[in-house]
């Protein structure tokens, strides 16, 4: 986090020097070259990252089918309330025309002619679907032995792709520098740049803030039928404790003791906590979605009806795909800006705020899987259908 916010501060220092003393362009260039390096260190890592944990994510869920309604159940719970944190983006310039092409074109891409051309072009829907029907076939396998190969393989994968992905974040301070510089500098009328970054981070914090203390604690109170205040002051600590580790996963005992001590089943709240940290990126996916509707506009771009619903449906699909570590959500950020077309570059404005959204999408990621948990948990002791699986009694 030091490193990063020197980074930031650094390039905003630079960048604002070089648009005041109208620095050459070869200066700039060249101020711009490390971070033109972590862009394309961040798509290199964009198609392992989405195939191996699109595919070992439901690929695993077969845990779900032992547990019962609690896995069915959670899962809805999950992306649905993902759905509505994506959808509260703001939106943008709109045409009508054209809106039933593309929305035939995304269809279009969704299923690709060659899975090698798709990674080739870089088309991340074909292979975000390729990938889920792959997971999806994996968990019917008869075959104990052959599932767990294929399984392990994509873990193992998954878990040298997670590894490159820190390694990457120790060189982002330098690239992140290096884009802030470059783009300030480039940008003679920075003021109005800042003040627009300004006004994007408040979008963020504000659609947050709807998401975190209206739509969860709706959701709560209505399905649990009683106010959310308790239940919200007893998560307090996991919330602090999301902000200041950056990370859902390694908040994960503090959520699960925040809930049990609420009085969550153990055995409910273990399982949705846990399978929440995986795959319920509330907050990820609201920032990914406003994130792309603010580059397209600092790029000049309208964006359709069809690409804002593209957007959200991206947003939702990548968030969970995001593993719960830091900055995990700026790698698939990049896919969502590529998918409608967006320049990857224009996220270098993004780059001096991500430390700090980073960790306010965290607490509404681990809000959610809390909520999830209590909500989950309720309709099960109201369901006559037991609760427990045979494993989980065994425990």
């Amino acid at each position: 986090l030091l490193l990063t916010v020197i980074g930031v501060l650094t390039g905003v220092a630079v960048g604002i020097a070089c648009a005041v003393l109208g620095a050459s362009d070869t200066l700039l260039l060249l101020l711009a070259f490390p971070g033109e390096l972590l862009l394309r260190m961040l798509k290199l890592l964009v198609l392992p990252l989405v195939v191996c944990c699109m595919i070992t994510g439901v690929g695993r869920l077969e845990s779900i089918g032992e547990v019962g309604k609690m896995g069915y159940i959670a899962l809805l719970f999950f992306f649905s309330t993902t759905i509505l944190a994506s959808a509260l983006a703001p939106t943008v310039g709109r045409e009508n025309a054209g809106v039933l092409a593309n929305l035939l074109q995304v269809l279009r891409s969704m299923v690709p002619e060659n899975i090698v051309t798709a990674a080739a072009d870089f088309n991340i829907l074909g292979l975000l679907l390729c990938s889920i029907v792959v997971g999806v076939v994996l968990t019917t396998l008869e075959n104990e032995r052959e599932r767990e190969t294929v399984l392990y393989f994509f873990m193992g994968c998954n878990t040298i792709v997670m590894k490159v992905v820190k390694v990457v974040m120790w060189y982002a301070p330098i690239g992140i520098a290096s884009i802030i510089a470059g783009r300030l500098g480039a940008d003679r009328d920075f003021i109005d740049t800042l003040l627009r970054l300004f006004l994007y981070v408040v979008t963020v914090l504000l659609g947050l803030a709807i998401h975190g203390l209206v739509t969860l604690p709706l959701i709560f109170s209505l399905v649990r039928r009683e106010l959310p205040f308790r239940f919200l002051r007893t998560l307090a600590q996991a919330l602090v404790t999301a902000f200041g580790t950056d990370s859902s996963s390694a908040t994960l005992p503090t959520t699960m003791r925040c809930v049990e001590q609420y009085g969550v089943t153990p055995v409910t709240g273990r399982f949705v906590t846990t399978l929440g940290s995986t795959v319920n990126m509330n907050g990820t996916a609201l920032y990914e979605a406003v994130a792309a509707v603010y580059i397209a506009q600092i790029s000049g771009v309208s964006l359709t009806p069809a690409q804002l619903v593209l957007v959200c449906v991206t947003a939702t699909i990548a968030a969970a795909g995001a593993a719960g570590i830091p900055e995990a959500g700026l790698v698939t950020l990049v896919m969502v800006v590529e998918i409608v077309g967006l320049p990857p570059e224009s996220i270098g404005y993004i780059l001096a705020v991500d430390w700090f959204l980073d960790r306010c999408r965290t607490v509404m990621n681990v809000e959610g899987d809390a909520v999830g948990a209590a909500v989950v948990d309720h309709l099960l002791r109201r369901s006559p259908a037991p609760q427990e699986s045979p494993e989980a009694e065994a425990e």
